[in-house]
């Protein structure tokens, strides 16, 4: 059988050698193993994120690629240690803790599976408990992706609402006024991702080159409200202008031309972080 490739994501980052270790621990498995990174820039301990990140990639991936997301608080904690087996078909090996939140919700889940520790463990670290995405979860992960165990030698089967899930609402339109959330922020340029669709802003009739106006709350208080065009792509404004545009998963996004929006008005993300559209009626 040929090797399925694997895909690392990490709040690790790569200043030391925890996941340089992960990749011996995955070739000591099979070293013709073809390893990739998602991220190991997740904010620490950012769940949120993690489980982001792996909606944002997966699905771009083959059916059979397995993944590991190993943004971990509670380790050492009694929460579990999961492979999941999404709708796609690819594999996600990760703790149970709300990071397979937005594949759950946007793509599916078909099976869980809880890793079996006493089989499914890296060979003499039974004493380390702070390490599980070295002796565990790459480990368990390049087993599977090697072949060298199936997806039901990984352990039992677990209900698949059993799964820790994170509070995130649908976006919603009342009296033509759509309410969403912040999802993640486009890292690099500063832009705010939300979980509007383009289909769901498409209903309020509003054309490229239309004004809207856009509030952003955290919790109660008012962080942001103004005016904006919905343009096709940055070239549609000027530089330093905000725009409203559809990004690359189809959903609608906020940015400053040439500008960090998440710095210039200090926004975050998550459930708590709420974005209003409606159109502008001077």
């Amino acid at each position: 059988m040929m090797s399925r490739a694997l895909v690392l994501q990490t709040d690790f980052g790569l200043s030391d050698g925890a996941v340089n270790a992960m990749y011996g621990v995955a070739f000591s498995v099979d070293a013709t193993l073809s390893i990739f990174n998602l991220t190991h820039d997740i904010p620490p301990f950012n769940i949120w994120e993690a489980s982001y990140r792996l909606f944002q990639t997966v699905s771009y991936w083959p059916e059979e690629t397995v993944f590991v997301s190993v943004v971990d608080p509670g380790v050492g904690s009694d929460r579990k240690s999961v492979v999941a087996k999404t709708m796609a078909g690819q594999y996600i090996v990760t703790p149970d803790n709300g990071t397979l939140s937005h594949v759950e919700r946007n793509v599916g889940i078909q099976e869980v599976r809880e890793i079996d520790e006493n089989v499914n463990r890296l060979p003499k670290s039974g004493a380390s408990h702070t390490f599980h995405g070295r002796d565990v979860y790459a480990y368990t992960a390049a087993r599977l992706a090697s072949g060298k165990i199936s997806f039901e030698e990984v352990g039992p089967l677990q209900p698949v609402d059993s799964i820790v899930t994170l509070c995130c609402n649908d976006a919603v339109v009342k009296d033509g006024e759509i309410t969403g959330i912040i999802d993640i922020l486009d890292i690099q340029f500063g832009n705010l991702w939300s979980n509007i669709s383009r289909e769901l802003f498409e209903t309020q009739g509003i054309s490229y080159g239309e004004m809207v106006e856009v509030e952003i709350k955290h919790g109660k208080r008012k962080v942001y409200l103004n005016q904006m065009a919905y343009g096709r792509s940055f070239a549609d404004t000027r530089i330093g202008q905000p725009l409203v545009y559809v990004n690359s998963l189809d959903n609608m996004a906020i940015a400053i031309n040439q500008g960090s929006f998440a710095k210039a008005y200090n926004i975050g993300t998550g459930s708590n972080w709420t974005i209003k559209i409606r159109k502008y009626n001077p």
